[in-house]
């Protein structure tokens, strides 16, 4: 029985062992944090429970493509869902004007054309055309059916705003459609318009949070796993993958542990993997290469606790904008900030979030300082910024401030400390298409029995990793036994 070491315990580290599990491997997870799980992470304060990453799923109705990999994962019953307003799923507010997504293809036309009953025509082709994409992968329709890989090449060329320009005459119109850019941090002219696609195909087929939060998704796979005969250790941070002339051999931890393996298959980001490889089989151009690929935007988030029955629950995602595009965001001086947010109500009520772009450049001050010793300037810096976020939902949700009880913050260092992602990056590498292939982490090494998982070699987001999930597995596990098995 092969032996492989998985390190990182995140969403692509659990289901990779849950998948080899279920295929004959002996597997371990080495995870460096107290708390295993990742982006699904859960904490509470007040007795309130707050998501740090996850948080909402599409395509979950039975039948859909999540629903199928919930069930393949033993997920269903462990993990219970609260839908969205199909209705409004989303709405994006641009310059005080408010739109609603509709969940469904026919009933987001017949909501967006009324919005837009000029551009009514042009609205189908651009749905058309998204069709067209989330069919083109096998992996995102999980079979194994001929894909058209003429449209999947020419969308992971062109950019958001190129096809949208293309499609569409109304200018508000592209910026409505493109309004939830924050949750892939899509960057005008770089990002594919393949990646828009399959987020608006994931989320408008069907919407929905998860109650009692996203660490029931970890603490399910865990279980998996311990039942197939799994191993996870928390508090081992792996310091360095050993190797002989032509492979890997086994992983070191801080605390002097040697674990020997067969295979070893890292979730972490790549640049903190390089960290670990002392080894002339990684040659100074792929490092060069690697640690030179751009990085999605970082984050400011608020969790808010309201009042008792102080704000009713709001059942959709909402995009608020001081200006009438959603683009460029992440570029802004002292007195722009913020441009923009995301506001998205717990699915127990009682809470809610708000996420913002923020530099790294703006905390750069305290990088390197721990956890609860950053000192008062920190402090004040994040009630300041806190307060100047809540103050733009205000502009958008009259009432919002007046409602809230209490707040916490995390900003760009939370996303180093917990997720050991470079420079706080909210999604880890970012798709640029002007990059070409230089710009994608590969699945593979050069190492042979080393390989990569998690959101930075595919996507991130729950469908996002999974796919980069079952392709890692694919190197070990023939495709149709993963596919069978669903």
């Amino acid at each position: 029985m092969s032996k492989v070491i998985i390190i990182g315990s995140g969403l692509g580290g659990l289901t990779t062992a849950y998948i080899l599990l279920k295929n004959g491997y002996e597997v371990t997870i080495l995870e460096q944090g107290m708390q295993p799980g990742g982006c699904l992470q859960s904490f509470v304060r007040k007795g309130v429970k707050f998501e740090t990453g996850m948080h909402f799923i599409g395509s979950a109705l039975p039948g859909q493509t999540m629903y199928n990999m919930m069930n393949y994962f033993g997920l269903i019953d462990d993990v219970p869902l609260a839908q969205l307003d199909t209705n409004a799923y989303n709405t994006i507010s641009l310059a005080g004007e408010e739109f609603e997504f509709a969940n469904g293809r026919e009933a987001f036309l017949q909501k967006m054309a009324s919005y837009f009953p000029n551009e009514k025509d042009n609205l189908s082709k651009y749905v058309s055309i998204i069709d067209r994409i989330a069919a083109a992968s096998t992996l995102n329709s999980l079979t194994s059916d001929q894909r058209d890989l003429a449209a999947q090449t020419e969308y992971q060329l062109r950019s958001i705003n190129d096809v949208m320009d293309e499609l569409f005459t109304d200018e508000l119109l592209k910026n409505v459609l493109v309004g939830d850019l924050p949750l892939y941090a899509a960057e005008r002219d770089k990002t594919p318009f393949s990646q828009h696609a399959f987020i608006f195909d994931f989320y408008n087929q069907s919407s929905f949070r998860v109650k009692g939060g996203s660490d029931a998704i970890a603490a399910s796979l865990i279980k998996s796993i311990k039942n197939m005969g799994g191993e996870l250790f928390t508090r081992k941070k792996v310091t360095k993958i050993h190797c002989n002339d032509t492979q890997a051999t086994g992983v070191e931890t801080q605390d002097e542990c040697f674990y020997p393996a067969d295979y070893v298959i890292s979730t972490i980001h790549p640049t903190r993997l390089l960290e670990l490889l002392d080894t002339k089989l990684i040659r100074p151009a792929f490092r060069s290469r690697i640690n030179n690929i751009p990085n999605t935007a970082a984050g400011f988030a608020v969790y808010v606790k309201f009042k008792e029955n102080a704000m009713p629950y709001m059942n959709t995602n909402y995009f608020g904008y001081s200006s009438n595009t959603p683009w460029d965001c992440e570029h802004y001086n002292e007195d722009e900030w913020p441009k923009g947010f995301l506001y998205m109500h717990g699915a127990g009520g009682g809470t809610a979030e708000i996420l913002s772009y923020m530099k790294i450049d703006d905390v750069y001050k305290w990088v390197g300082t721990s956890i609860g010793h950053r000192g008062e300037d920190y402090e004040e810096f994040k009630r300041r910024h806190a307060e100047r976020l809540i103050a733009e939902v205000e502009k958008h949700k009259p009432g919002f401030a007046q409602a809230i009880d209490c707040y916490w913050t995390s900003t760009p260092l939370t996303y180093i400390d917990y997720t050991g992602t470079e420079g706080g990056s909210m999604y880890g590498v970012a798709k640029d298409i002007t990059l070409g292939a230089a710009g994608r982490v590969p699945y593979r090494t050069k190492i042979p029995n080393l390989l990569l998982a998690g959101q930075n070699v595919n996507s991130h987001g729950m469908m996002g990793v999974i796919v980069g999930t079952i392709v890692t597995c694919s190197e070990l596990i023939k495709d149709k036994d993963i596919y069978g098995h669903r």
